[in-house]
């Protein structure tokens, strides 16, 4: 059995970063693939995915060079693991994709920036590199993650929509609206701290009433 992994903190440009829970990653990853994904997640935090060496990732996790590549073909390939599994475990954070169509618009919206925001804030170090080294992929990679974060956008557009539609809600556009409210749970990846003032579910009850107000409603009570 392998050593037990501690938690690691460390503040990087104004912002903590913790080490992702080797459990995030799911079943399709062996161990040790597992134990090199949290590596990396940190050393991309920590330098970005331009300065960050393969050998920095072994290291993090006391294995040679080489042993990454008994799991991922490459370096953007680690990248593209950490990122891919994090916009899929968004997505399922968002739970069912077609809710029941008599449910309460306002409700719903409330919901999915509370699902949002909560995973975003509890994963916020993966969230980050979701977010800001999407650069470092190759295109049939990034094309990929494009089309989950479409199905992200989607999720909120319907709900969004489906207000619009009942009168709930009082926007100009649809789409700017979902945008500023994916925004809401997106850029606290760039401060949040696990061990600051809010929780992750005292921030997404308060995102929530934000996007409420946002879409020209009040919070359900």
């Amino acid at each position: 059995m392998a050593p037990r992994q501690a938690h690691r903190r460390a503040r990087v440009a104004g912002a903590t970063i913790d080490e992702p829970s080797t459990e995030l990653w799911g079943p399709e990853f062996a161990e040790v693939a597992r134990r090199l994904l949290s590596s990396a997640v940190l050393c991309f935090a920590r330098n970005g995915f331009h300065a960050t060496t393969t050998r920095d990732v072994t290291a993090g996790v006391d294995l040679s060079p080489g042993a990454l590549y008994v799991h991922f073909s490459s370096k953007e390939d680690v990248l593209f693991a950490v990122v891919r599994v994090g916009h899929e475990r968004a997505l399922a954070a968002l739970g069912d994709r077609e809710p029941d169509r008599d449910a309460n618009p306002a409700a719903q919206v409330a919901d999915l920036v509370r699902r949002f925001v909560a995973w975003h804030a509890h994963h916020h170090t993966v969230a980050r590199i979701c977010q800001y080294e999407l650069s470092g992929l190759e295109p049939e990679h990034f094309e990929r993650v494009q089309e989950l974060r479409r199905q992200i956008n989607q999720v909120f557009r319907r709900a969004v929509a489906r207000g619009l539609d009942a009168g709930v809600f009082d926007v100009a556009d649809v789409h700017r609206a979902t945008r500023a409210i994916i925004s809401l749970g997106v850029d606290l990846v760039r401060w949040y701290r696990l061990d600051g003032p809010d929780s992750p579910e005292a921030l997404a009850e308060e995102y929530a009433e934000l996007a409420l107000r946002m879409l020209g409603t009040r919070p359900v009570t």
